[in-house]
């Protein structure tokens, strides 16, 4: 019988090629490990992409006896080559997804793993705002079988294919089994078991697929019912089990509307949910099952019932969470911001893994074929392998749909934009350039103009960190802007029913070890919980208000104590009709709100104790009156990067805290324009190492993205280049404002 050995105990680690200069001491680790925990997150010169190797010492007389022995790497990112006794027995391309290699093993072996995140041009991503965390970072183990099994050389499937088709009350479901080295009279016993581990089907059989239908059937009907059945496989010889396997599935049926949005059962079900990236602050992607199941009930509790799973594919444990917590999945493969030319077998690699490994996920409807592919504008190669890859996906499943995630600047004219069965776009209108209120009116007019074609929201976010303001703005990086940001858009979005699905960008704070912004270098900030989980920003409790049936309440500003003004503002949330709010225990008064966000205009005088009562629950916090802003609650100089109140402006005439769609109302705005455009050409053109700069060779801007770019002012396009490696120095900026003092305001 199938046995599972774990090993992820006592590798002998080497960072660093033993040839190489760059060659550390060597350690013993415990899988999951990556080595870039904590240099793919801090911003600094220090991330380190290369090869790095685990070792392990084997010996047979450890292991149960087995006809075969296979090793399974569930994720070593990026790719991995597998030396046994001095020999390369096996690559694997991906960093995601899992594999396995059949062992010929002797008495004693030793067994190495070289793993390598270098950049390269040809395995996905190498071109992403987030971190290629190298490493082991889930589980390794040996699995021993007897010599007929169920198969574990396809793609590191299951060897099980479970295809359930709602018909009306019932369920047609079909079992699929494959084997290697079947033998003639070998047979399978098919069982399905109910949620409660009832026996509802069994059959002995020496086909390989046999269909069944289950009578009024209990629907996966994702949050309200996540219901699951669980079918056990077994390889019969001369009456005894030589192999064995179960796997759960659900039965649901969905469809995709264009007007309607997402039906599931028969019933319309508004999907609005978050996106996940799956690293956290000094673990990096070396999750435990704890972090992936704190990660799970943070996503419930904020109400949401649909996750985009980006930019790869995730580990088994988080995809059977969203099974039993009814998660509706949108799963896609890293083919991301830009196409590589020398990559097209790589994507179809990784898409036949994510299938074939995720094929009996009842969470997952949607597989995305890619992500902002065409920032650097489409071409006739990356058409042609988004139409090969949706066409293979379609032969793979015939049950689910295509889609995939589009970025602003993609026309929706685009024929690659037109591939896949739906599609979904990444807008940030009020965070990069634009404002707030564009968004909404972008997807009317693009509704109207195709309304046969189902439109979702796949990203749309700003960041956050621990910084403050009462007249919040947009690119200041406060939480109370985040707040606004995200206020605006939950009432913009959720009105709107054609929508298929929605998702924020991001749940969660994530390792961007490039970007140097908002004051923290190498994060992205735009999670509603920080990347160590421990605060849930106020911009969290905004989607709780609207999307869960827990009653609660929350007051806004908690970390925002110090102010300067004699009357202030204060929001408060809640799901609840009904909220007061108390000053050092005196009412100001109740108010309704409709939207779920209550406002207060609060009297600042000394130190009040706020209390926010809704129904049965409280929530709680402090101001306090100073005559001057707290400085810990500014955005600080960073590098050259200055802030908006450190720039001279003068009445009548621009500087670098304009938006450029206001200095382009003034001709001779339009020309300092052109010249501040020809010294960015010249930054990214000096710079070999911006991704941009490469990636963008050739191409052309659509019309439609000046909106966009309009909104923002000079100084936060400053401050946003240094993901990009460009950088400007502070004497530059300085200079820019100068000459932007000495041009007259329209």
């Amino acid at each position: 019988m199938r046995q599972l050995i774990n090993i992820n105990k006592d590798w002998t680690f080497l960072k660093g090629a033993e040839d190489s200069e760059n060659t550390f001491e060597k350690e013993i680790v415990t899988l999951p490990h990556t080595w870039n925990a904590i240099d793919g997150q801090d911003g600094g010169a220090d991330y380190y992409r290369g090869v790095c190797y685990y070792d392990k010492k084997i010996a047979l007389a450890d292991l149960p006896v087995a006809d075969e022995y296979y090793l399974e790497i569930n994720a070593a990112n990026s790719s991995a080559k597998v030396i046994l006794n001095g020999e390369e027995i096996a690559t694997h391309d991906g960093g995601y997804s899992t594999f396995r290699v059949k062992l010929n093993l002797k008495e004693e072996n030793e067994l190495r793993i070289a793993v390598d995140n270098s950049p390269n041009e040809k395995v996905y991503p190498q071109f992403a705002d987030f971190t290629f965390y190298g490493g082991l970072y889930r589980d390794v183990n040996i699995i021993a079988v007897n010599a007929t099994h169920f198969d574990l050389d396809y793609y590191g499937g299951k060897g099980l294919m479970i295809t359930p088709i709602i018909d009306g009350d019932n369920a047609k479901v079909n079992l699929t089994t494959f084997i290697t080295n079947k033998g003639e009279n070998d047979q399978v016993k098919y069982v399905i078991k109910d949620k409660e581990g009832v026996v509802i089907y069994e059959k002995l059989t020496a086909d390989l697929s046999v269909d069944t239908v289950i009578e009024n059937v209990n629907k996966w009907h994702a949050r309200r019912n996540p219901y699951l059945y669980t079918c056990e496989v077994a390889i019969i010889r001369d009456g005894n089990e030589i192999d064995a396997i179960s796997d759960r599935f659900g039965c649901r049926s969905y469809k995709i509307d264009p007007e309607k949005g997402f039906i599931l059962n028969g019933e319309e079900y508004p999907l609005h949910g978050v996106s996940r990236h799956q690293d956290r602050l000094g673990i990096g992607n070396a999750l435990l099952p704890e972090h992936h199941l704190e990660d799970m009930d943070l996503i419930c509790e904020v109400g949401a019932n649909t996750i985009r799973l980006a930019h790869y594919q995730h580990a088994q444990y988080f995809y059977d969470l969203c099974d039993e917590r009814g998660m509706v999945v949108w799963a896609e493969i890293p083919y991301i911001s830009h196409h590589l030319v020398d990559g097209r077998e790589n994507t179809i690699s990784q898409m036949k893994e994510l299938v074939v490994q995720n094929y009996n996920h009842a969470s997952i409807v949607v597989w995305g074929l890619s992500n902002e592919i065409s920032m650097a504008g489409s071409s006739p190669e990356l058409i042609e392998n988004h139409t090969y890859l949706n066409d293979m996906v379609h032969e793979m499943d015939k049950t689910r749909l295509t889609t995939v995630a589009c970025v602003s600047m993609a026309s929706p004219a685009d024929p690659y934009a037109h591939i896949s069965d739906v599609l979904s776009y990444n807008h940030y209108f009020g965070w990069y350039g634009g404002d707030t209120s564009m968004n909404g009116p972008w997807f009317d007019k693009y509704h109207a103009k195709y309304p046969n074609r189902a439109i979702g929201v796949s990203e749309y976010g700003c960041e956050a960190l621990n910084w403050h303001s009462s007249t919040p703005m947009q690119g200041d990086y406060t939480e109370e802007y985040q707040a606004f940001y995200h206020e605006e858009l939950i009432k913009q979005l959720f009105t709107r029913k054609y929508l298929w699905s929605t998702h924020v960008w991001n749940m969660f704070d994530f390792g961007a070890d490039a970007r140097a912004e908002g004051g923290e270098n190498g994060q992205n900030h735009k999670g509603l919980v920080t990347m160590d989980r421990k605060y849930k920003k106020d911009s969290f409790y905004a989607y709780k208000a609207w999307l869960s049936d827990e009653p609660f309440v929350h007051l806004c500003g908690k970390r925002y104590i110090d102010r300067v003004e004699d009357v202030t503002k204060v929001t408060v949330y809640s799901n609840l009709p009904e909220v007061e709010l108390f000053a050092n225990g005196v009412s100001l008064g109740k108010v309704t709100a409709d939207d779920h966000f209550f406002r207060f205009e609060v009297p600042n005088v000394g130190e009040t104790t706020l209390k926010a009562v809704a129904g049965d629950f409280t929530d709680e916090g402090i101001i306090r009156k100073v005559d001057k802003m707290n400085e810990d609650y500014l955005l600080k100089e960073q590098g050259a990067v200055l802030n908006w109140f450190d720039v001279t402006t003068i009445d009548g005439r621009y500087s670098i805290n304009d938006k450029i769609s206001e200095i382009m109302k003034s001709f001779k705005g339009k020309i300092w324009l052109l010249k501040f455009a020809l010294r960015m050409l010249k930054k990214f053109k000096s710079n070999k190492n911006s991704p941009i700069g490469k990636s963008t060779k050739g191409a052309k801007i659509p019309g439609g993205i000046m909106q966009m770019v309009g909104g923002f002012t000079i100084l936060r396009i400053s401050g946003m280049t240094g993901m990009l490696e460009i950088r400007f120095t502070k004497e530059e900026l300085l200079k820019y404002n100068a000459e932007l003092n000495r041009i007259k305001r329209k």
